[in-house]
Formats: C-alpha cells, structure tokens, sequence
C-alpha cells in the first residue's frame, strides 16, 4: 500500500508522508507541531524533521509566537494543495480497482477507525 502510495503522490514531487504533512498544514494553517504529531501520529522529534525539511523546500513557514511554534504554508505549498487531493483520489481508485469498491471502502473504514482508536 505504501509503494502505491508513493507513486500515486510522485505527482505532487513529495513522499506521501511529506504529502500527508503539507495537507494537514494546509488545512489548518498555523497548526502547531505538537498536534500535527498527534494527528500524523510521529514522534515531535519526526515532525520537526519533517517541518524542517518542507520549510528548507520552501512548501511552509514556521513562526514563533511566543513559547509557542506555529506552522504556515506558503504559497507554493497552498498551490500543491489540489495535487494532493488528486493523488489521494488516485491511490482510492487504484485500490479500489484491485479490492473493488465495496472491500476498498470498509478498507478505508477500517483504517479510518483503528487510527481513532489508537488515538
């Protein structure tokens, strides 16, 4: 599943992970490390590396406020935001053409649920 992954987000340039990172900042921009940790469920110590490496791309910003850490995309990384969607989409299709749709979506359902509880 990661290989398919992968190569359904080559269209973004980015791993899924780092695709899956940019999507979660994009949608809630100005989010700190320590809930994307949560929501990634990494380690901080990963999602800094993680942050570090997209800011050095130029994909987001970081900005200190305070104590605190917040994490802004830029534009490049707002205009991946579509990319990513389709990627997203792609890998669905690609594994529901496998699966079917019917298997593909309590697949999802599954993961979707194990990831909450785990949390």
């Amino acid at each position: 599943m990661t290989k398919m992954a992968d190569e359904e987000f080559a269209i973004t340039g980015l791993t899924s992970s780092y695709a899956f990172l940019l999507m979660t900042i994009n949608e809630k921009p100005g989010i700190q490390p320590k809930e994307i940790s949560q929501h990634m469920q990494l380690t901080p110590s990963t999602v800094t590396r993680l942050v570090e490496k997209m800011e050095y791309k130029g994909f987001v910003e970081r900005k200190y406020v305070g104590r605190t850490t917040e994490v802004y995309p830029t534009e490049s990384g707002t205009a991946l935001q579509a990319k990513i969607k389709k990627a997203w989409k792609n890998l669905y299709d690609r594994y529901s053409s496998i699966l079917g749709k019917e298997e593909a979506d309590k697949l999802t359902a599954l993961a979707f649920e194990a990831t909450e509880k785990i949390r």
